[in-house]
Parts: structure tokens; sequence; C-alpha cells
């Protein structure tokens, strides 16, 4: 199977203070063709403008990965959680049984670029948690997601992982795809092919039934790479 997800493809909201690039269906827009894939159900690629953001609201059995390329992150939740999230590091948010939250962009001048992504949990009705951290930009691939916190990664609440893929110009990098799993790849910035499909910045792919999965990097590139049940 290859799912073929292209930028310009996805959907898109404006709300004056917030513009989304959704990969898959979310809040009004709906593409019965795009609700996920696997445990994969939400990626959007949002920008918040400055001194404004998400007011307190609630999420229930999810979860929420952010992962900021622009700007920071001002995080408070139910959970007593007071946190600064800068570009460059993850926060997983599991919601379990409730959480409430807000984010804000605390900037006076400077815009707030991130990914919103949301992983169906396993089990419904856990305890919920909070965790975040920076990776880096390494060479190759780097565990940020794994269900058994592995090699200082956030525990996620599903058989899932997911991994910063960094390439330099020229490099390639190989990934092996277990039996029955499924693939997704977002591209973040620069060029990427993957199994000899290019793909751009915000473009994605999904792919099942390989074993290997190529990648080969024409010029700098970072992307994300779900393992998915």
């Amino acid at each position: 199977m290859v799912y073929l997800r292209r930028s310009q493809e996805r959907g898109y909201s404006d709300l004056g203070w917030l513009q989304s690039r959704h990969t898959f269906s979310f809040g009004n827009y709906y593409d019965p063709d795009h609700m996920g894939l696997s445990a994969l159900r939400v990626i959007n690629d949002d920008r918040v403008q400055p001194g404004t953001g998400f007011a307190t609201h609630s999420h229930q059995d999810m979860e929420i990965i952010s992962y900021v390329q622009q700007g920071t992150i001002e995080h408070k939740d139910s959970m007593g959680n007071i946190e600064v999230l800068p570009a460059g590091e993850f926060q997983l948010m599991s919601a379990g049984t409730g959480v409430t939250h807000s984010e804000y962009n605390p900037s006076s001048s400077e815009s707030l670029s991130f990914l919103q992504i949301w992983i169906q949990p396993a089990e419904l009705g856990i305890e919920p948690g909070y965790q975040q951290r920076p990776f880096g930009h390494h060479e190759g691939l780097t565990i940020i997601v794994s269900p058994d916190g592995r090699d200082g990664s956030l525990k996620i609440h599903q058989d899932a992982w997911l991994h910063q893929l960094q390439l330099g110009h020229g490099q390639g990098e190989q990934y092996a795809l277990r039996p029955g799993r499924t693939a997704y790849v977002h591209v973040i910035c620069g060029t990427l092919d993957v199994n000899e499909h290019r793909l751009e910045a915000g473009d994605g792919i999904g792919l099942s039934e390989v074993a290997m999965i190529r990648f080969d990097a024409p010029e700098d590139t970072q992307a994300l790479l779900f393992d998915l049940p």
C-alpha cells in the first residue's frame, strides 16, 4: 500500500489568529478519504499569530504530541503543569480520563509554528500524563516516542513509534518495517526520496506491505517517521 498526501492537497483553515494545514480530517475540514492512518489520527501544521493561542479546552482518550518548529508554546494544564516548549522540543500529553489545557504564543512579534499530532491510545480511561524533552538534531533516525520509553524517548500508550529523521545533502538511511506494520512519513523541511517517491516540505507518504523503507536526501532534510500498528 502506498498512500501519498501532498502538502497542497491538505485541508486548510484560517481563523485569523490561527492558520492550519490538516493532513487528515479535523474540525470543519472533512474528507472521507483522509480520516487518518492506523492509529494516527491528526497531523495539523499550525501557525499561531503573536500574542494569541488556544484558550483552555479539554481532551479525552488521546495521545497528543506537539513539536515546535518556530517560536515558543506557553503550556498550562489541569495536571498542574506550567511549561514553556521552545523550538526543537517535543511534548507528549496523554489525555486519558480527561485533561484541560491552554497553549499560547507568548511573543509579541514572532509567530509560532508547530505540529500537533494525535495518536489513538490502545487503552481508554488511563490516568492523564505529561512529558517533554529536547532530542537535538542528530544525523539519521532518533527515537522520539515509543511504547516502553526506550533510550529516553517519550512513553506512549500505544504500540507506536515516532522517529525524527535528519539527513544532510546526499545522505541516505534505511528502516526495516516489521510484517503487519504501517509507516507514515511527514516531511518537515527539505526534500526527501522515500522508496523513490519524491516528497517536499509538508508532503507525507504511508507505506505498508514493504520490508524496507529507503530514505535519500537531495538536500538537508528533516522528517518524522511513524511506525504504527
